[in-house]
C-alpha cells in the first residue's frame, strides 16, 4: 500500500512538473520505477499507459486555458506516434541486462540537457508569430517519439526546447501543444509495448496509481504554467534525474563502481545541483526585477506623454 501511495505522489509531482514545464513526466516517473527495480520495458510501458489518461486530461486543461496550437499538435503528433511505436518495439526485444544501463544512459543524457538548458538559458523568447513548418516538426516528432519510448520519457525534453528555441511560439503554447500531442505518442508507445512484452508483464495497479496522481495534477499544472518560474523548476528536476540515473549506471554491470568512487561522485553532483538551483533563482529574480523596472519606466513615460498633451 505504501508503494502505491508513493507511486500516486510520483505521478502527481511528475505531472505538475510536466504540465508546467512541458517535459519530464516520463523521465521522472521512469527513473523512479527503475530505481525500485522495475524491468526497463515494463517501466516505460507502465508510464506510457498512465500517460494516456494524464495527457488527455492535461491536453483538455491546456485547451481550456488557451495554451494549445492545434496546427503544431497535428504536425508533430502523428510522426511522434510512429517514432514511439518503433521505439517501444525496439526496447521490448532487448534483454533486461542490456536495456537497464542503456535506458539509464538515455535518461542521464536527458537529465543533463534539462539541467544545463534551463540553468544556463531559461526559456528563450524570440520571433513570435512566424509559422512552424512541417519539415521541422515532422522529423522532430519522429525522433522525439523514438527517444520517449526507449528512454521511458523524452518527448518533452526533445520537443519543448527545440520549439522554444525557434522563438516562433509563445512558451505557454509550446508547453500546451507538446503536452496535448503527447496523447498520440502515449497511445502508440503503449500499443508497441503491449505487442512486444504482453499485458502480463505490466502491473495495472501501478498504472492506476500513476494515472490517479497525474490526473489530479494536470489541471493545476495547466493553470500554473502562467505563474511558475520554469527556469528554477527545470534546474531542480534536471538534478534529480542526473543524480538518480548516475546511481543506476555506477551500480550497473557496465561499471559496478565501488563505494569509494560512487559516493564522491554523488557529492559532486549534489554540489553542482545546488549551485544550479541557486543560479537559476538569482537569474529569475534579476530578470523579474528588470521587467518590473521596465514596466515602471513605461508607465512613467505614458504619464509624462499624457501630461504633455494636456
Amino acid at each position: 500500500m505504501r508503494k502505491l501511495v508513493l507511486l500516486a505522489l510520483v505521478g502527481l509531482g511528475a505531472q505538475l512538473v510536466d504540465g508546467s514545464l512541458g517535459m519530464a513526466y516520463g523521465v521522472t516517473s521512469t527513473t523512479l520505477l527503475l530505481a525500485i527495480g522495475t524491468n526497463p520495458a515494463a517501466a516505460s510501458a507502465t508510464v506510457h499507459l498512465a500517460e494516456i489518461g494524464t495527457t488527455l486530461v492535461s491536453g483538455a486543461a491546456h485547451w481550456r486555458f488557451g495554451n494549445v496550437d492545434w496546427r503544431v499538435v497535428a504536425k508533430i503528433g502523428i510522426p511522434g506516434g510512429i517514432g514511439a511505436f518503433a521505439g517501444a518495439t525496439f526496447l521490448s526485444h532487448l534483454s533486461t541486462e542490456v536495456a537497464a544501463p542503456i535506458m539509464a544512459l538515455i535518461l542521464l543524457t536527458l537529465g543533463v540537457y534539462i539541467l544545463v538548458r534551463f540553468t544556463a538559458w531559461g526559456l528563450p523568447r524570440g520571433r513570435l508569430g512566424q509559422p512552424l513548418r512541417k519539415r521541422f516538426l515532422a522529423p522532430l516528432g519522429l525522433f522525439g517519439g523514438f527517444v520517449d519510448a526507449t528512454g521511458g520519457g523524452g518527448w518533452g525534453p526533445v520537443g519543448t526546447p527545440a520549439i522554444l528555441a525557434s522563438g516562433r511560439l509563445e512558451p505557454r503554447k509550446v508547453i500546451g501543444s507538446i503536452d496535448t500531442s503527447e496523447f498520440v505518442v502515449a497511445i502508440a508507445a503503449s500499443a508497441g509495448f503491449l505487442a512486444g512484452i504482453g499485458r502480463e508483464n505490466i502491473d495495472v495497479v501501478w498504472v492506476a496509481a500513476l494515472l490517479l496522481g497525474g490526473v489530479v495534477a494536470a489541471p493545476i499544472a495547466a493553470w500554473l504554467v502562467r505563474h511558475i518560474p520554469p527556469r528554477i523548476l527545470g534546474s531542480a528536476v534536471g538534478g534529480v534525474i542526473v543524480l538518480t540515473n548516475t546511481r543506476s549506471l555506477l551500480r550497473s554491470d557496465w561499471i559496478d563502481a565501488p563505494d569509494t568512487v560512487r559516493y564522491p561522485v554523488y557529492a559532486v553532483i549534489c554540489l553542482i545541483w545546488a549551485a544550479a538551483i541557486a543560479y537559476s533563482l538569482a537569474q529569475y529574480r534579476a530578470y523579474r526585477d528588470l521587467e518590473t523596472a521596465e514596466a515602471i519606466d513605461a508607465e512613467a513615460e505614458r504619464h509624462r506623454a499624457a501630461a504633455n498633451r494636456t
